[in-house]
């Protein structure tokens, strides 16, 4: 019995991290042992975890597996793309620069600020009061 080559990445957004198991296949996906159509709510949500595929002509040659935890739906997708950026990275590093050049290789730095002391949220002060 010859094992298919499982290509594996992980992606992060937000507070969000996914794990990407990229094999040969059909275009089956499965994130967290739902249908993507099942488990993303919004057509863009389903329509940006596929935009590596469109960019790079591997439409429907993958099957996924990916387990994502934390954040929200938003953040959850994002960190879909880029793992799955990255594995077809993985399957063939010819792939790159069309990858790098739609921007799919960068991960998204932006985190929400921490509440600090002595302000009622990040940035915001309390109420100023004359008397």
């Amino acid at each position: 019995m010859a094992t298919e080559k499982v290509f594996y990445a992980t992606g992060r957004r937000k507070t969000s991290a996914a794990r990407v198991f990229m094999k040969p296949g059909k275009g089956a996906m499965t994130i967290n042992g739902l249908k993507a159509d099942e488990y993303l709510k919004r057509m863009q949500s389903k329509m940006v975890i596929l935009q590596p595929f469109e960019v790079s002509n591997q439409m429907n040659k993958f099957d996924l597996d990916i387990t994502v935890s934390g954040g929200g739906e938003n953040g959850q997708t994002g960190a879909i793309r880029l793992g799955i950026a990255r594995a077809l990275t993985a399957f063939d590093a010819a792939l790159r620069p069309a990858l790098k050049a739609a921007g799919f290789l960068t991960r998204d730095p932006r985190e929400v600020e921490r509440k600090k002391y002595g302000l009622r949220g990040a940035r915001r002060r309390g109420q100023y009061s004359k008397r």
